[in-house]
């Protein structure tokens, strides 16, 4: 496992955070300046005074603020996405693991697009998408809750609930194939796009930031816990870690991070995925540095997703699903072949 150089714990974590600020930021302002019609680098300074002045004049500064708006979507669903999937690899103590296994993003994608099938409006579509994760999440709690409660075999305790979340998706996966089928023409495009990840048209709003705010401070105060339970599982009880709380917080945290990241922009897979795996190979698998560092990586990866979304085939728009699918799965073989060979 490749580390940086061995700075204290503070140092070096707020060494990592620092930098990937940096990155975050510059992705922001590539989003901001890219698309069909581009910011010139001599216009920004400009355009970001009027910005923060609240008065949006020229041309540049209007592109930017549009531009903004879906940049900040991106991030906040990519860095719920890539906290989910810290969160529950964590509960599973599986590196593979990713916010989709358990089923809850597909029980939102039924809510969803029966509302879309049904023709409602765009809040009534996010209201059954939460409710939809909300009803896989109280089942599958419901069904493998002695597995989240923990006990004294900890260092098992995680069959059960795989188990029931990969029967309920795959349930959930016949009952949206069911809603494609029976679908109008007319509804169909909008459904499909839906289901692959789309950050077209998404709204920017205080809910997903605060989610995420939350859920950033939970994990932060619960990450000692987390790397007893992942390196010491069976001793982490007599370790002072209270392992069925702290496995029913994760299931439930990253329930709702995933709820949040689903309405915001449909299933977009992979980023739950690579990005908490890349920031663990190559920051190491302390979560005090690796749950801030992969919120950052995560956002930042979907902003550039997004951008090239936008951009690659403008004046057409590509669902941002497909792209970070493109990108993702070349990238996690890679790294499932450099782990194999170290």
């Amino acid at each position: 496992m490749r580390t940086l150089p061995s700075f204290p714990l503070r140092q070096r974590a707020l060494l990592i955070t620092g930098s990937l600020l940096v990155v975050a930021l510059a992705c922001m302002l590539y989003a901001g300046m890219t698309g069909s019609i581009r910011v010139a680098a001599a216009e920004l300074p400009a355009a970001l005074r009027q910005l923060l002045e609240g008065r949006p004049q020229s041309l540049a500064a209007s592109l930017l603020e549009l531009r903004a708006g879906r940049a900040l979507v991106a991030f906040v669903t990519g860095g719920a996405l890539a906290l989910a999937g810290v969160l529950m690899q964590a509960l599973l103590r599986n590196p593979l693991a990713d916010p989709y296994i358990l089923g809850i993003s597909a029980g939102a994608s039924v809510g969803a697009l029966a509302a879309l099938l049904l023709m409602a409006a765009l809040a009534t579509v996010e209201l059954a998408a939460v409710g939809g994760a909300i009803a896989v999440s109280l089942l599958l709690y419901l069904l493998a809750r002695q597995d989240l409660r923990g006990g004294a075999g900890v260092g098992g305790g995680t069959s059960t609930l795989l188990l029931t979340g990969v029967v309920i998706s795959s349930l959930c996966v016949a009952l949206i194939t069911l809603m494609l089928s029976i679908a109008p023409e007319g509804r169909l495009r909008s459904m499909v796009f839906w289901m692959i990840g789309d950050l077209a048209g998404a709204p920017v709003r205080l809910l997903p930031w605060l989610v995420l705010g939350g859920a950033l401070l939970y994990a932060l105060r619960h990450a000692r816990g987390m790397n007893v339970m992942a390196l010491h599982a069976d001793a982490a009880v007599t370790l002072g870690v209270h392992v069925g709380s702290l496995r029913r917080g994760l299931f439930f945290i990253s329930g709702v991070l995933t709820a949040s990241a689903v309405t915001s922009a449909g299933s977009i897979g992979f980023v739950g995925l690579i990005v908490p795996h890349a920031c663990r190979f190559a920051f190491g698998p302390d979560h005090r540095v690796l749950i801030p560092a992969a919120v950052l990586a995560g956002g930042s990866f979907l902003v550039l997703c997004d951008t090239l979304a936008r951009t690659v085939v403008a004046p057409q728009q590509l669902p941002v699903g497909a792209v970070t699918a493109l990108i993702g799965a070349p990238v996690f073989l890679y790294q499932l072949h450099r782990l194999r060979r170290s």
